[in-house]
């Protein structure tokens, strides 16, 4: 379901957020940055990193129709850059001076809403470069927004866990409690839904109470205004940061606290693939409105971009960082080069004197790190088993279709003659191989060469 691309290391402090275009990809991050990567190679572009905010950057968004990026920041301004040359369009200052949480545009660009720390939510006519109007939340901070397919509607979610929705004159339709503890992030899709003749919004919201709820909407001059809760989604263990859908509106994904990345179906809620890539808490998620692509940001300091599900639309990117994902079929040098590619030079020359291939390495866990590998730094196992999981991920996404207990753990191939091991769980027989047998000859072997003074050692 999920493909590793690359891993995009220009930040030196938290990525908040990330965000596509048709042909860009931006992170904005507490570094007070934003840079923006071509979605043809993964390149940054000439002109960026951009710098303008005095203090962290929250946001950034591109407006639906047109080459400029916005971003907001503690410092209390919303600037809007240029596509073309980096060059600032406009600064927009909230008019409370308050810090800027989130800015989204509307879906045809017209509007752009600024939200703010004390409770304020600002429209501003893009086409003038101008305020609009204005309104406040009754409690706490509007830290998330979203408009409508149609523009018509906005709503906003603030710390003290209320979403509130407004008219595009910013009168108040509605405001609850949508999530326990705070609300962080929303998002509508674009696809609407019709029941029994009404038309409904389909939008997505995240909070601190570590669920998403996917609520419907409907919104007319004849019926008013209705919310109501569609789904509940409840599998991270934290607090979930960010939430996003995809453009045709079937697939929900979702950052959170516990360092995960989770992809959903919307019909259903089903889960179809779980990332672990990040270190730390998974701060935003973001999907291209016209490539299979997923983004990720975290405050590990790095964005990841994932390629979904197994159209053939766009190309296998050139990237340095991209790495085919047979893995089973890798030779011992195959591996060494990943591990370079990875950053795991250290671990290298371990690696080559165990002869670990391809399947042995999807066979690695922690503790075999520990026991026949010796490594015994607990953030290099960590991060080795981090990577190799993401290996797994993709592997398994290349077999579409197939229920997970078909699959074997070790190649993500359908299993034709399956085996029950000593750990409970069944793999393919040919992948197998007794490898802590393998690694205790290795050693024995390396205990009997010779040693300077052509010595034999002696054998224990």
């Amino acid at each position: 379901m999920a493909r590793f691309i690359c891993e995009l290391k220009g930040h030196t402090d938290d990525v908040n957020c990330c965000s596509f275009s048709d042909t860009y990809v931006a992170t904005c991050s507490l570094d007070k940055t934003i840079r923006v990567y071509s979605l043809k190679d993964f390149k940054e572009l000439s002109f960026s990193p951009l710098k303008g905010h005095t203090y962290a950057v929250h946001w950034c968004c591109f407006a639906p129709d047109k080459p400029v990026l916005a971003s907001c920041s503690t410092d209390g301004k919303t600037i809007l850059w240029s596509m073309h040359n980096g060059q600032m369009l406009a600064v927009l200052e909230q008019p409370s001076g308050s810090p800027v949480r989130v800015c989204r545009y509307s879906s045809n660009s017209n509007y752009l809403a600024t939200g703010g720390a004390d409770g304020s939510i600002v429209l501003w006519n893009v086409q003038q470069m101008k305020f609009y109007r204005s309104a406040t939340v009754k409690d706490g901070s509007i830290v998330a927004c979203a408009f409508s397919p149609h523009g018509n509607l906005l709503i906003t979610g603030s710390s003290c866990g209320d979403l509130t929705a407004w008219d595009d004159s910013l009168k108040c339709l509605y405001n609850e409690k949508g999530h326990d503890l705070g609300v962080t992030c929303c998002d509508f899709s674009s696809q609407t839904l019709t029941e029994r003749g009404t038309e409904y919004y389909q939008m997505a919201s995240c909070g601190q109470d570590n669920e998403i709820r996917v609520w419907l909407i409907s919104f007319s001059d004849a019926l008013g205004f209705e919310m109501r809760c569609q789904l509940t989604l409840g599998e991270h263990s934290s607090p979930v940061l960010s939430c996003a859908f995809s453009n045709d509106g079937q697939i929900l994904v979702s950052g959170s606290v516990d360092k995960s990345v989770i992809i959903y179906t919307v019909k259903t809620g089903i889960i179809l693939h779980i990332l672990t890539h990040h270190t730390r808490y998974v701060t935003t998620c973001a999907l291209a409105p016209k490539h299979p692509l997923l983004a990720t940001g975290s405050m590990d300091k790095t964005a990841t971009i994932w390629k979904l599900g197994h159209s053939d639309d766009i190309p296998d990117f050139p990237d340095e960082n991209r790495i085919h994902m047979h893995v089973e079929t890798w030779s011992e040098e195959k591996v060494a080069t990943w591990l370079s590619q990875e950053g795991l030079n250290e671990v290298e020359h371990i690696f080559k004197a165990n002869n670990i291939d391809g399947k042995e390495l999807l066979h690695l866990t922690k503790e075999s790190l520990l026991r026949d590998l010796k490594i015994e730094s607990l953030g290099l196992r960590n991060k080795l088993v981090r990577r190799i999981e993401d290996l797994k991920g993709g592997a398994k996404a290349e077999l579409p279709n197939i229920p997970n207990e078909f699959l074997c753990p070790i190649t993500w191939e359908l299993m034709t003659d399956p085996v029950i091991a000593s750990d409970g769980y069944s793999y393919e027989r040919k992948a197998t191989p007794n490898r802590t047998l393998k690694m205790a000859l290795n050693h024995w072997l390396e205990r009997q060469k010779p040693s300077d003074s052509n010595q034999m050692t002696p054998h224990r």
